[in-house]
């Protein structure tokens, strides 16, 4: 039978266990100090980073879990998983479909008067996501618009530790996704005086909720052709190191600081490679077709019992694809001594709030104008950020397979 993790550890990560064990283990005492007891707010929890994180933390008896997510069918079975798994469940255990965002979870909130430790995953993830002006709109809103909301939510019922996951398109980033976390992260650390905040930058969640990899694995049930970049090369991460990298972020990072993983450049793969290590480890022979439409035509084979799987490799040509990713920039610091497979970006300047609040003022209210363009918006965003370099080839990923 196909089992996911062991295709992730022989073929993706190449790690027969993570790549954190090691640190986690260096600093149990630590871990333990800062979680025991703790009650804790995880926004986006029913995520596949989200729940990882979860996951991470239960041995370390938190007192009280509050898990926030728009997903009402996820969350009701990370509740069925985690109470399945004979995992430790705090006393006070609450997920709330809902949005952090919302009338109702401010009251939530405030009914509480906060919480030790606020986690946040809740993001738009995908370039996808800037394929016009209202999924921009969307994006910006949940990543920096209603993150600024919630972080003055926070100023009130301050934690003790605020943790927003970043990415690490975050870095030189070339589409508006990641010049909105590169955003976000400016945003956090300018409430830094108030209390303590931390994120990190990582790879690709192999095989994670919405991902390519997790659609090589949809169109492989539903018999249905695949279709990928043959040029873009990314960093991965199993699921359990995406929850880990962030618990230790959390709760071993110092304020303003972000944590990535030590990966070298050879560990990166392409998401064609992927596909075809999957399809030889499902048992099927590969069809390379010239184009979408010829793989389609191919794929009615498949559903008459054959095993040659028809596939479509070629460039990336859509907006916003960055060919490879990088954790940090050579303007920022690095220390990559402190954690054996983690370094961790320090120094980090104190954002003038000021200047950000003008920028999200200018996001909100540009978007209330019916006539706003993305070309508006990036332009906006680079004079925030004047590195950004919009990478547009007028073409998005939901045009293609």
């Amino acid at each position: 039978m196909f089992n996911l993790d062991d295709f992730i550890n022989s073929h993706l990560t190449k790690r027969s266990c993570s790549m954190f064990a090691d640190d986690i283990s260096n600093n149990t005492e630590e871990l333990s100090s800062a979680i025991e007891g703790k009650s804790m707010l995880v926004i986006g929890g029913a995520g596949s980073i989200g729940s990882s994180f979860i996951r991470a933390v239960m041995p370390f008896h938190l007192s009280e879990l509050v898990v926030v997510d728009t997903n009402e069918n996820a969350l009701a079975e990370l509740a069925r998983d985690l109470h399945s798994s004979g995992t430790y469940i705090p006393p006070i255990f609450v997920p709330y479909p809902m949005d952090y965002c919302s009338d109702a979870f401010q009251k939530m909130f405030i009914s509480h008067r906060g919480f030790d430790i606020v986690a946040n995953f809740s993001a738009h993830k995908h370039v996808r996501s800037e394929k016009d002006i209202f999924s921009i709109e969307a994006l910006l809103y949940n990543n920096v618009i209603n993150a600024k909301k919630l972080l003055d939510l926070l100023s009130e019922y301050k934690p003790d530790i605020y943790f927003c996951v970043s990415t690490d398109k975050a870095a030189n980033p070339v589409n508006i996704m990641g010049a909105s976390k590169r955003i976000m992260e400016d945003l956090i650390f300018s409430y830094s005086d108030a209390f303590p905040v931390k994120t990190a930058r990582f790879a690709n969640v192999a095989f994670s909720n919405g991902s390519l990899p997790a659609g090589f694995l949809e169109r492989i049930r539903k018999l249905q052709p695949i279709s990928a970049p043959s040029d873009v090369k990314r960093y991965f991460v199993s699921p359990d190191e995406s929850g880990q990298i962030c618990m230790l972020s959390a709760m071993l990072g110092g304020n303003r600081e972000i944590f990535f993983p030590k990966l070298k450049e050879n560990q990166m793969m392409t998401f064609d490679a992927i596909a075809k290590e999957l399809l030889w480890t499902c048992g099927y022979e590969i069809v390379y077709c010239e184009s979408d439409e010829e793989a389609i035509r191919c794929s009615k084979e498949l559903k008459k019992g054959s095993k040659r799987y028809p596939v479509h490799f070629s460039v990336s040509d859509t907006s916003g694809e960055k060919a490879f990713e990088e954790f940090y920039t050579s303007t920022e610091s690095v220390d990559q001594n402190r954690f054996l497979s983690l370094g961790v970006i320090i120094d980090k300047p104190m954002p003038n709030r000021t200047e950000i609040n003008l920028l999200v003022t200018a996001l909100d209210d540009a978007f209330k104008n019916a006539s706003i363009t993305k070309r508006d918006i990036v332009h906006m965003i680079t004079s925030y950020l004047p590195s950004f370099e919009h990478m547009e080839t007028g073409k998005s990923l939901d045009a293609k397979m």
